[in-house]
């Protein structure tokens, strides 16, 4: 349960973020309303579960293996750019600037 509060509240900060930003504009174009509904509901019962589970041992085992070294050198490679753009019509707030 906490897991998920914890990420919709991280959800909820990167739209606030991306809004701040000008990364993201969000317009209303319709109102919306609730449905009408009726309800009648009459008693029931749960299911009933049994649940039976095995065990695990845990232990530690002294082995020898071969273990390959590494071996470092630098070498010239070609990394990926990245370029943002804000929303059409969308401004940073005053505290982003």
């Amino acid at each position: 349960m906490r897991a998920i509060l914890v990420l919709i509240g991280l959800i909820a900060l990167g739209v606030v973020a991306l809004m701040a930003f000008g990364m993201l504009r969000i317009t209303q174009r319709q109102g919306a309303s609730l449905p009408t509904v009726t309800l009648k509901a009459e008693g029931g019962q749960l299911p009933k579960y049994s649940a039976e589970t095995g065990s695990v041992g845990i232990g530690n085992t002294a082995k020898t293996v071969e273990v390959p070294t590494v071996e470092m050198k630098n070498a010239t490679v070609v990394l990926p750019t990245v370029e943002v753009k804000q929303a059409p019509g969308a401004s940073p707030t005053p505290a982003a600037k």
